[in-house]
């Protein structure tokens, strides 16, 4: 028996506007996305791959078809079922979105605040070492400013996974990066996801990480193309499933 989907897309359709302004912007959407793996979608700009991405997390509500994320049906789903599903989600987007007024530690401590269970005292020891774990052990006083880019990302990526989330969605988090940076962050998000468990869904116009993805889907025109699953077998090699 297969395992169930973290990710259940299907037949998805989404709108944006109303009346003469309604333009479809997803068109009969079908994927699934297994724990564990990391799956990088692809395709040109307007394609509807953030669109996407931000409805797997939560951000916005689904509107035709079925999507079930950890479980939970988002099509149509309520405000409060969102917030339940995106408890579960680490996220990362292309500006760190960082706090500037509060340290690298702080930052990445807010994170855990949506967690009740975890007593303030230990949310400050997680976040410190989550911090060592991305290599920042010696930065967790510092403030945004006083980081480089891929230091701040890092960052982002440690409050991301602090909470050991079971799902994390990714959006071009290397596209400020020089390619140097833009590698070794990914190589950490590919690292520590795989310790944790976590499966990792991630949008990308950076050729030069698809060789870190289980599978590759791609996107154009709000549609998955056909040939759209492409396993990576090798880093250097793509093979069609």
């Amino acid at each position: 028996m297969l395992p169930k989907p973290v990710i259940a897309i299907k037949n998805l359709n989404h709108y944006f506007g109303q009346g003469k302004l309604r333009k479809q912007a997803l068109f009969d959407i079908n994927l699934e996305i297994y724990q564990g793996e990391i799956v990088i979608m692809t395709g040109p700009s307007g394609s509807g791959k953030t669109t996407l991405l931000t409805m797997a997390g939560g951000l916005r509500s689904a509107q035709e078809g079925s999507l079930q994320v950890l479980g939970q049906e988002l099509c149509r789903a309520k405000q409060n079922q969102l917030v339940q599903v995106r408890r579960n989600i680490g996220y990362i987007f292309q500006a760190h979105n960082l706090l500037k007024s509060l340290t690298a530690q702080q930052n990445v401590q807010m994170s855990l605040e949506l967690h009740d269970h975890i007593p303030a005292k230990e949310r400050s020891v997680k976040a410190k070492q989550m911090l060592e774990a991305v290599g920042l052990g010696n930065r967790v006083s510092y403030y945004p400013e006083d980081l480089s880019g891929g230091q701040k990302q890092r960052v982002a990526i440690a409050r991301a996974l602090v909470s050991h989330p079971k799902l994390v969605l990714a959006d071009e988090p290397t596209a400020a990066l020089d390619k140097k940076s833009g590698r070794d962050v990914v190589e950490l998000m590919q690292h520590l996801a795989k310790e944790q468990g976590c499966t990792i869904l991630m949008v990308t116009h950076d050729n030069r990480i698809l060789d870190i993805a289980d599978r590759i889907v791609h996107m154009e025109d709000g549609r998955l193309s056909n040939d759209a699953a492409v396993e990576v077998s090798q880093p250097s090699h793509l093979a069609v499933a």
